[in-house]
């Protein structure tokens, strides 16, 4: 099987796209891929994520704390044969920094139907919940894809 790298994309790499990539890389750890977050913007480089999404990926068997916020770059597109984008805006940035149209087909959105995981940062713990719920189900889905 050929080596596959995945970028999932969020805003600010400290919620969604971190849990994302804890959950995905439990799902194909036996695969030959590998699996990386990133956010669009550089609020929160440096950092770990939000401890909210640590507990909720905790409380579901996934292990997020020394993950570290990094920015997206246009080298990405390069280095990854998938890109998975979190909601509207971050796929529509992504479009935008691609220089060709095979570089815009490799960004997808993560869920089906180019739905948007809303951002729990600013919501209630019930939010960071329902996030873990989403991504559960995209990131099964998408692992079953890549098994194929």
């Amino acid at each position: 099987m050929e080596h596959k790298k995945i970028l999932i994309v969020c805003l600010g790499n400290i919620c969604r796209s971190p849990l994302a990539q804890g959950i995905l890389n439990a799902k194909v750890n036996h695969l030959n891929i590998e699996v990386d977050s990133a956010g669009k913007s550089n609020y929160h480089i440096g950092y770990p994520p939000d401890p909210r999404i640590i507990a909720v990926g905790l409380k579901n068997n996934i292990y997020i704390r020394k993950q570290i916020a990094r920015s997206f770059s246009v080298n990405d597109f390069k280095v990854f044969s998938y890109i998975y984008v979190i909601d509207y805006n971050n796929h529509e940035d992504l479009i935008l920094l691609a220089s060709s149209i095979q570089e815009q087909l490799k960004v997808n959105y993560i869920l089906p139907n180019q739905e948007n995981i809303f951002d729990p940062f600013y919501g209630v713990k019930e939010g960071f919940d329902q996030c873990f719920s989403l991504l559960e189900n995209a990131c099964e889905r998408i692992a079953n894809i890549l098994k194929k």
